[in-house]
C-alpha cells in the first residue's frame, strides 16, 4: 500500500467503515450505560425514600418481596450481563471484515522509511516534522521548504514507531532522533498512557538509552536508564544496563568509545549521494544550467506535417546529455485516461536484477503496463511521440507504456534506463538496448519529485502535462554515462508518470549511426 498514493487515499474509505462500526458500538454502549443508570437511579431512591427507616418499610410484604427479588435475580442479571461483551464483539467482526484492506507491518515500515528518506534528502528537521512543518536550518535558522495546505501534528506514540523502525535496523541515526522527540512528547502528556498507542515513554526510553549508547553517549544512556527505572524500578535488564554503563564510565583506561556524533548510514550510492539531494534540494532550479546560451526554446514540428498546425513547445535544456522538454504534451482528460485505465494493473515497480526483476528500498512505486489496445488514448499518445522523435515506437521496437504512481516519500535512486549488463531483462525483447527515454508528467506535485540528472548537474521540476525526452546511447551503441538520472522523493503530492522506452532496432533509417565510431 506505500508504495503508491492511490493505494493509501483509497485507506480513506476503509477508515471511513471503521469510523462507522465504532460509532454504532458507541450508541450500542450508551444504550446499556443508561440501563445500567436507570438501575442505579430505581436503587437509590428506594434507598433514600424508603428504607430510612429499615423496620417501618419492611413491615409491607411488597417492599420485602421486591428486595428480596432484587437481591436475588436484579443485581445477578446487571453484574452477569453479557451486552458489554456482544458490543465489543460485533465491533471485533466488523473490523475482522475489513482487516484484509488494512495497512500490514510491511506499510507501517515503509511509511516510517518514507518519512525519514524525506528527512535526509531534504535535511528537514525532526522537530519541525513532529509539528506538521517542513523546515531546514539555513544560516542557523529554520527555514520553511513548504507550507502544505494540510498538515498534522505528530503524537509521542507516532514518532515512537518511526524510530522503532529505525532502531530495529541498527540505523541509531534516525532511532535516536525520533526517539528524543518521542520522549518529549510523552513527557508533556505526563506520561499517561491512551488505548490507541502501541508504545509507552517507558518504551521510548528504552529504546532511547540503548540508541545513544550504541553512537557511543554512554554517559546520557545511562541518564535516561536510570529515568526509566524511576517508572518500573524492578526491571532486571534495565537495572543490569546501568550497571554495565556505570562501570564503562568508571573504567581506567576508559573503554574505548567512539563519540564522534550522528553519523546517517552508508549507503550503496554514497559516491552520488550529495549531488543527487543537491539536485533534489533545488527543486529544479538551477539558474546557471540554463545560461547556457546554446540552449533554447522553440515551436517544434519535427519536420512533420500532421504539426504544422499545432507545433509543440520545445524547450532544450541540456546538449549533454541532449534533453528536451515538451510543454503541454498531453491534456487533462488524456492524463485522466491514462491514470485510469493503469490502476487495476498496478504492481510493486522492479528493478533489474541479474536476469531477473525484483522489487528494491531504492524504487518506492507501482507500476503498470498499457498497450495500445488499453485504450484508445495510449495509441494517441504513441503516435504523438513517434511524430516528435522521428522514432519507431510500435511494440517490439518500442516498450509498453508504462504508468507510475509513486508512494509515500516515493523515489528512484541513480540509475541507467539503458541496460549496462548483457543479462539484463531489457534484452527480452530482442531488439536491442533502449535507445531513448520519453517520459510524461501525468500530475503535478506540491513540492520535490524532480528529475535529477546527477553527473549532468541539473534537474527538471515535475510538470504537469508535460514531457521529457533524452538519448540514452550514443550514435555508437554504447550507453552515456551522463544520463545517470534519479527520481526525487515525493515531498508533498500525488506524482503519476507514464514511461515509453524506445529500442535500438527498428530505428536504423530513423536515428542512424555516425561514420564516427567515437561518437
Amino acid at each position: 500500500m506505500y508504495t503508491s498514493l492511490l493505494n493509501v487515499k483509497q485507506a480513506i474509505s476503509v477508515e471511513q467503515k471503521l469510523i462507522d462500526y465504532l460509532r454504532m458500538y458507541i450508541d450500542h454502549e450508551l444504550e446499556r450505560l443508561e440501563d445500567i443508570k436507570r438501575f442505579y437511579a430505581k436503587v437509590s431512591n428506594l434507598h433514600t425514600e424508603h428504607y430510612k427507616g429499615p423496620a417501618s418499610a419492611m413491615a409491607n410484604p411488597l417492599v420485602a418481596f421486591t428486595l428480596i427479588k432484587r437481591l436475588h435475580s436484579e443485581w445477578l442479571n446487571v453484574v452477569n450481563s453479557n451486552e458489554a461483551l456482544e458490543n465489543s464483539q460485533a465491533l471485533r467482526s466488523s473490523y475482522k471484515a475489513v482487516e484484509g484492506d488494512l495497512p500490514k507491518l510491511e506499510d507501517l515500515q515503509g511509511a516510517a522509511k518514507g518519512l525519514m528518506r524525506l528527512q535526509d534528502v531534504y535535511a528537514l528537521q525532526v522537530a519541525s516534522l513532529v509539528k506538521g512543518r517542513f523546515q531546514r536550518v539555513t544560516n542557523g535558522k529554520p527555514t520553511d521548504v513548504y507550507l502544505p495546505a494540510v498538515s498534522v501534528p505528530l503524537s509521542g506514540d507516532d514518532c515512537f514507531l518511526v524510530g522503532k523502525v529505525a532502531y530495529e535496523q541498527e540505523d541509531y541515526y534516525h532511532s535516536v532522533q525520533w526517539l528524543e522527540e518521542s520522549v518529549r512528547l510523552f513527557r508533556g502528556t505526563g506520561g499517561e498512557w491512551s488505548p490507541e498507542n502501541e508504545g509507552t515513554l517507558e518504551d521510548a526510553l528504552d529504546h532511547l538509552a540503548f540508541s545513544h549508547f550504541k553512537t557511543g553517549n554512554v554517559s546520557y544512556a545511562l541518564s535516561l536508564s536510570q529515568e526509566l527505572l524511576h517508572h518500573d524500578p524492578l526491571n532486571g535488564r534495565v537495572l543490569q544496563n546501568v550497571e554495565k554503563y556505570e562501570k564503562l564510565l568508571v573504567s581506567s583506561p576508559p573503554i574505548s568509545i567512539i563519540v564522534d556524533g550522528l553519523r546517517r548510514p552508508t549507503s550503496n550510492n554514497l559516491r552520488t549521494r550529495d549531488t543527487y539531494e543537491r539536485l533534489c534540494q533545488t527543486q529544479g532550479s538551477k539558474p546557471m544550467q540554463f545560461e547556457n546560451p546554446k540552449l533554447f526554446c522553440d515551436y517544434f514540428t519535427n519536420g512533420n506535417p500532421q504539426l504544422l498546425l499545432l507545433p509543440v513547445r520545445r524547450e532544450v535544456l541540456s546538449l549533454q546529455p541532449y534533453v528536451v522538454l515538451y510543454h503541454n504534451f498531453i491534456t487533462d482528460t488524456e492524463a485522466e485516461d491514462i491514470k485510469r485505465t493503469s490502476q487495476p494493473g498496478l504492481k510493486r515497480s522492479v528493478v533489474a536484477a541479474g536476469e531477473k526483476q525484483a522489487t528494491a528500498e531504492y524504487r518506492i512505486s507501482k507500476s503498470a503496463w498499457l498497450k495500445d489496445s488499453a485504450h484508445s488514448t495510449v495509441g494517441k499518445l504513441e503516435h504523438k511521440i513517434s511524430m516528435l522523435t522521428g522514432l519507431n515506437v510500435k511494440h517490439p521496437y518500442g516498450e509498453y507504456l508504462q504508468v507510475v504512481n509513486y508512494g509515500i516519500g516515493g523515489h528512484y535512486e541513480p540509475h541507467f534506463d539503458h541496460a549496462t549488463s548483457p543479462s539484463s531483462p531489457v534484452f527480452q525483447l530482442k531488439t536491442g538496448n533502449r535507445v531513448a527515454t520519453f517520459m510524461i508528467y501525468l500530475s503535478s506535485v506540491e513540492a520535490g519529485g524532480s528529475t535529477a540528472f546527477i553527473y549532468a548537474n541539473f534537474s527538471v521540476p515535475v510538470m504537469e502535462k508535460a514531457a521529457i525526452f533524452w538519448w540514452n546511447l550514443h550514435r555508437n551503441g554504447q550507453g552515456d554515462a551522463d544520463t545517470l538520472h534519479a527520481g526525487c522523493p515525493v515531498l508533498i503530492g500525488d506524482k503519476w508518470v507514464a514511461n515509453k522506452w524506445i529500442h535500438e532496432h527498428g530505428q536504423e533509417f530513423q536515428h542512424r549511426c555516425s561514420l564516427n565510431p567515437e561518437e
